[in-house]
C-alpha cells in the first residue's frame, strides 16, 4: 500500500540538443529519434513494471532527461495515459516534465499540457548569458525569460533551476542574482525553486577542465556562506527550504521529489531509469540498460531493458532512509521509518554520535521525528556519516 511517502513513476527520456559540460546524467545528442519506435519501447517497459504491483495507488509521474521537451507530446500523453489504467490513480496526480527553455515555445507548452503534464520544471540555471554560456546552455536569459513566462501562464505549477558557486561567483553577485529571480517567479505565480551548488562529476567535460586549471571554484568558506545566503533570501521572500537544495512556497513542494527523500517506491523505466520497488516485503533497486540503441533492443526483445534488479539489503534499506530522510526540513518520520525499515531509528543510529550531534546544535530529536537544524544540513553529509558509523 502507498503511505504519505507516496509512489512515484519516473521516465527517462535521454535525448538533448547538446551535451551540458557539467552533466552526468544519461543523455545523448542524436540526429534524430524515431518516435513511434520510442513510444512503444516506453509503453512495454512500463506494462513490464506495473504488472506485478498493480493495484498500487500512483501519485506522481516525472518526465526527466535528457531533454524531455524534445519528446512528442504524443508520446507523454500515452505513457499518461497508460500510467492511469495499470494503477490508481486520484485527480491531483502530480505530472512534471522538465524543459529546456530553448526546446519549447507557447505552442509546445500548449499541447503538454493538453497530453496531460500539470506541473513544468524548467532548467534556466543562470541569470546572466556569461554564465549560461560557461555552463553549456544553448538558451540566453531572454529566452529563459520568455519561457517561464509563458509556462506560468499555460501550466498550474512552475519550477525552475538555478545553479550557484559558480567560477569567480562572490557571494554579492550571487544574492543579487537570486534576488532577481525570486521577483521574477514571484511577479508571474512561479512557485518552486531549485538551487543547487556546482559539483565536479566525474567523468564530465567540466570535471576535466576544472583539473586542467582553466577555472577554480568559490572555496570552502565562501560555498557556505552561498548556501546560508540562499536559505536567508528565500525563507524571506516565502520560498521556505523543504528540502537541502529545493525551495517552495507553502503546499508547493515537488510531490515526486518528496517520494524519494520519505523513501516511497517509484517504478523507473527508459535508459538508465533507476528504480525502488517492493513486493513481499523486499524492496528491490533497479536499473535499466544506459544505452539508448541497446536498451531499445533489448524491450523490443525481452518487453523490458533491466541491467540490474537487486534486493536491497534491510541494513542498507534503513540507511539509505536515513540519508535521504535527513535532507526535508520536516525530518525523518520515525514511524514512517519503522514501517519502511522493518525496525525503529534507535537501533540503526549511532546514540553517541546522537548525543554529541543534538549536543552540538546540528540535530533536533522529538518523539515523532529526528531533523536537522540549519546548522546540520550545511554539513549533512559529516553528520550522516557520524550517525551511521
Amino acid at each position: 500500500m502507498t503511505g504519505d511517502e507516496g509512489f512515484g513513476l519516473y521516465v527517462h527520456w535521454p535525448f538533448c540538443i547538446s551535451k551540458c559540460p557539467y552533466c552526468d546524467f544519461n543523455s545523448h545528442v542524436v540526429s534524430g529519434v524515431d518516435q513511434a519506435a520510442w513510444r512503444a519501447g516506453l509503453l512495454r517497459e512500463l506494462e513490464h513494471y506495473a504488472r506485478p504491483i498493480a493495484g498500487r495507488t500512483l501519485t506522481s509521474i516525472f518526465f526527466g532527461g535528457g531533454t524531455p521537451s524534445l519528446m512528442a507530446p504524443e508520446t507523454t500523453a500515452a505513457v499518461i495515459a497508460a500510467a492511469r489504467e495499470l494503477w490508481r490513480t486520484g485527480d491531483d496526480l502530480e505530472i512534471t516534465l522538465e524543459a529546456n527553455p530553448g526546446t519549447v515555445d507557447v505552442s509546445s507548452f500548449t499541447a503538454f499540457r493538453d497530453a496531460g503534464v500539470n506541473r513544468l520544471s524548467m532548467g534556466v540555471q543562470a541569470l546572466n548569458d556569461r554564465d549560461l554560456a560557461f555552463l553549456g546552455r544553448k538558451h540566453s536569459i531572454a529566452d529563459a525569460r520568455r519561457a517561464w513566462e509563458s509556462a506560468a501562464k499555460i501550466f498550474p505549477r512552475v519550477s525552475f533551476d538555478l545553479i550557484y558557486a559558480r567560477p569567480q561567483q562572490t557571494v554579492a553577485a550571487w544574492r543579487d542574482e537570486l534576488a532577481e529571480a525570486l521577483r521574477a517567479v514571484d511577479g508571474c505565480g512561479i512557485s518552486h525553486l531549485s538551487l543547487y551548488q556546482l559539483t565536479m562529476e566525474t567523468g564530465t567535460a567540466m570535471q576535466a577542465a576544472h583539473e586542467r586549471g582553466e577555472f577554480t571554484l568559490p572555496d570552502e568558506d565562501t560555498a557556505a556562506e552561498l548556501y546560508e545566503s540562499t536559505q536567508e533570501l528565500c525563507e524571506a521572500a516565502g520560498f521556505p527550504a523543504y528540502e537541502i537544495s529545493n525551495h517552495a512556497k507553502p503546499g508547493q513542494p515537488s510531490r515526486h521529489n518528496r517520494t524519494y527523500w520519505r523513501g516511497g517506491d517509484y517504478v523507473g523505466i527508459g535508459p538508465g531509469a533507476h528504480g525502488r520497488v517492493t513486493e513481499a516485503g523486499t524492496t528491490r533497486a533497479t536499473r535499466q540498460i544506459k544505452a539508448p540503441a541497446i536498451w531499445l533492443k533489448a524491450v523490443d526483445g525481452m518487453g523490458h531493458g533491466t541491467q540490474e534488479s537487486v534486493a536491497i539489503t534491510p541494513d542498507s534499506r534503513a540507511e539509505e532512509l536515513v540519508l535521504m530522510g535527513l535532507r526535508l526540513t520536516e525530518g525523518l518520520d520515525k514511524a514512517r521509518f519503522a514501517r519502511l525499515a522493518g525496525r525503529p531509528l534507535d537501533q540503526v543510529i549511532n546514540p553517541r554520535a546522537l548525543k554529541t550531534l543534538l549536543d552540538e546544535g546540528h540535530l533536533i530529536d522529538s518523539a515523532t521525528t529526528l531533523s536537522t537544524t540549519a546548522k546540520g544540513r550545511l554539513t549533512l553529509n559529516a553528520v550522516i556519516t557520524s550517525l551511521l558509523v
